[in-house]
């Protein structure tokens, strides 16, 4: 009981904070949260669905042609069924490893990477014979897939202060007695060079960042270059002059205007009419009484307009200051018995300079610290969803809920106690978001 009414307490204090503040506007009409106008919210979308080539820029190594193609259900930036492949080993010292992928008949070694490109532009008519598809070595025995993750409303869990996202892991902590702690990760700002905040965004809270989280994928997923992350992960079959997304004639570059389009986006929509129903009613009430809510937190407020994030490179405006969101997430990590034992690599998410800079706040043990750990999974719009998880083996809710131990042990024991009828309502609730 003590466990239940801190819960009840810590979401009547996020509530109250929050009293204040207006609604973050919902929808999947491709509309603009306020951000911008709807023009230009069109034109950031067209650059977001734009199919990249070679000459582009596109690999040498990707995944994606577009961003569309990984964030597009039931609209551009929502979720998707692409995952992608992360591999890496223990060493001796115990700690996680990143890989080394030799690709072009071993003459170069990948490294410093965790993602498994699925994709390659050679073989092609001007590099008949270089060979460059990537392949798992028999060595990396921590494998893991990654479901791509939706992106509608991210604008609103940028603009939420660090401070708040802090002040939640110690609530929860302190309130469940140490059994259920959020992991506050500090991570660099790849665009405000010595800059930290708390990550937020990735299964593992690798970007705190719109922008660099735009970039890191842009290099990652699809092989283009840009001002933050300028170096092709290889230059074999590499035509494109570099960076291979200069700026616009209005100074911005794609991964400005990527950000801007997340930025813009209005936040998932539950489903109107699954919602009102009594039995979804009766599952949002037991959800929060088995503490599904601990972690999933239903309620969080932006910061207020004006004030400056990402080591100052972006200033929330009116649009996104003082909103409050339903993300059903504290965007912490926890181990919940799903972890893939893989720790964020430096390289790939911060660039080839980032040991270069001295980073505030900035602790690799941190990183190592979370290899188990998953960031609390958004639940608004989990039912555009039908592989579910971080690694999307879970096909139905039912499933993911029961694959829940770790700190979410005992929430999962209260789970199953539940007569058949409370755990189906609990699902309904689940199925309205």
């Amino acid at each position: 009981m003590k466990l239940l009414l801190a819960v009840a307490l810590l979401g009547v204090a996020l509530a109250s904070a929050g009293a204040q503040n207006s609604e973050a506007p919902t929808g999947f009409d491709n509309k603009s949260n306020g951000v911008v106008d709807d023009a230009i919210h069109q034109a950031d979308q067209d650059k977001f669905d734009e199919v990249e080539g070679v000459a582009e820029g596109l690999g040498p190594l990707y995944n994606a042609q577009a961003c569309r193609e990984c964030h597009q259900n039931p609209t551009p930036g929502g979720t998707s069924q692409i995952t992608e492949l992360r591999v890496g080993h223990q060493g001796p010292d115990h700690r996680f490893h990143n890989p080394d992928i030799p690709i072009a008949h071993g003459t170069e070694v990948i490294a410093g990477r965790t993602l498994v490109n699925d994709r390659a532009i050679c073989p092609n008519a001007a590099f008949a014979t270089t060979e460059i598809q990537e392949h798992v070595p028999e060595t990396e025995l921590i494998r893991t897939t990654r479901v791509a993750l939706g992106l509608l409303g991210d604008g609103y869990v940028e603009a939420v202060a660090d401070q708040t996202l802090v002040e939640l892991a110690r609530k929860q902590c302190k309130e469940t007695h140490h059994k259920i702690c959020g992991q506050v990760l500090y991570v660099p700002i790849v665009e405000a060079p010595r800059e930290t905040g708390v990550g937020r965004f990735g299964w593992k809270d690798q970007h705190a960042s719109l922008v660099s989280f735009s970039g890191d994928a842009y290099l990652n997923e699809m092989g283009i270059t840009t001002r933050l992350f300028p170096d092709e992960v290889t230059k074999l079959c590499n035509t494109a002059p570099e960076p291979n997304d200069p700026p616009g004639p209005d100074g911005l570059d794609d991964i400005d205007h990527f950000a801007r389009f997340i930025r813009a986006s209005k936040a998932p929509a539950r489903d109107s009419k699954l919602a009102q129903t009594s039995k979804a009613g009766k599952g949002s009430e037991l959800f929060n009484k088995i503490g599904c809510a601990i972690c999933h937190v239903r309620t969080l407020t932006t910061a207020p307009v004006g004030t400056k994030v990402n080591g100052g490179t972006f200033t929330i405006p009116e649009a996104l200051g003082g909103k409050t969101f339903y993300p059903y997430s504290d965007f912490l990590l926890h181990d919940v018995g799903t972890g893939d034992g893989i720790a964020v690599p430096m390289v790939e998410h911060y660039g080839q300079k980032m040991y270069q800079i001295a980073w505030k706040n900035f602790s690799p043990d941190d990183f190592q610290a979370a290899q188990n750990k998953i960031r609390t999974a958004p639940l608004w719009g989990v039912r555009f969803r039908n592989r579910l998880m971080h690694d999307g083996t879970s096909p139905t809710l039912r499933d993911a809920v029961l694959r829940h131990s770790g700190e979410a042990g005992e929430v999962n024991r209260r789970f199953q106690r539940l007569s058949q009828n409370d755990q189906e309502a609990i699902v309904e609730f689940l199925s309205s978001l």
